[in-house]
């Protein structure tokens, strides 16, 4: 790393968690994300603060008013532009070195597995079930992990899923079948906390770090480690009772996906 970087990072390096060997992983790291709203916001801000080296951003929307209140990469001078446009244009003001690229469409089960390409993991935080199933499928059939994570009203649910390794459970194990459409709740009807969506982006910029250390071989120190990517275990955050509850998914042989 050059000097400069070292400084930028400096936080980073001198905890043992991270040090120097996961400082490189995350530069080198390549993070594809589903989305740029609410979770995407607060996600991509901390995952290029953390140094992440290259991002592809797919959403096809447009920054609305509305998103203000949450979204915030945002400003009122992006209202009616891109969200991936803009989005790349705030990375590049806050740090050049970061490569980006971006795709304004809608991601389906059809062009799923092109528009991911081949990352170190995929973040999702889009807004359907339709888009998120189709998401896993083809991580599972890409070999891809995925960090993933919702938010509705006041609880939150944020998980890595491997589907493609042995035994371990993938997204559609969490939700089944009967959610391969595109209705879904949205904020504009039920309403959603700016602050308490930061939250559970920023838990799943915290997920993906922990898949990008785990894939790098970073050692552990303790008890805990945060190269420990956690697979199947789904965080579920309330947002009223300000508390967080851990459930282990396990892995469903019936699956479609990742029993196939």
């Amino acid at each position: 790393m050059t000097p400069d970087r070292l400084t930028r990072f400096a936080r980073h390096i001198v905890l043992p968690e991270v040090g120097g060997a996961g400082q490189m992983a995350l530069s080198q790291a390549r993070v594809t994300m589903i989305g740029c709203g609410g979770i995407g916001s607060p996600a991509l801000q901390y995952l290029a603060a953390a140094g992440v080296g290259t991002l592809t951003l797919i959403d096809d929307d447009v920054v609305e008013e509305s998103n203000l209140q949450r979204q915030t990469i945002f400003s009122t001078a992006d209202v009616g532009t891109s969200k991936v446009q803009a989005a790349a244009r705030w990375i590049e003001r806050f740090d050049p070195a970061i490569s980006v690229t971006t795709h304004q469409t809608r991601i389906t089960a059809d062009n799923a597995a092109a528009l991911i390409g081949a990352p170190t993991l995929v973040l999702d935080g889009c807004d359907n079930f339709s888009t998120r199933l189709a998401v896993s499928d083809a991580c599972v059939k890409l070999a891809i992990p995925l960090a993933s994570a919702a938010v509705g009203r006041f609880q939150g649910q944020v998980a890595n899923f491997a589907g493609h390794l042995p035994d371990q459970p993938c997204y559609r194990c969490y939700v089944g079948d009967a959610f391969d459409a595109q209705e879904c709740d949205t904020c504009a009807a039920d309403g959603v906390l700016g602050a308490f969506v930061g939250v559970v982006g920023t838990m799943a910029a915290m997920s993906a770090i922990r898949i990008i250390l785990g894939a790098a071989g970073v050692a552990s120190f303790g008890g805990a480690s945060l190269a420990d990517p956690q697979w199947g275990k789904i965080q579920l955050i309330d947002g009223l009772a300000s508390s967080l509850r851990t459930i282990v998914l396990p892995h469903d042989p019936a699956c479609q996906v990742c029993s196939a």
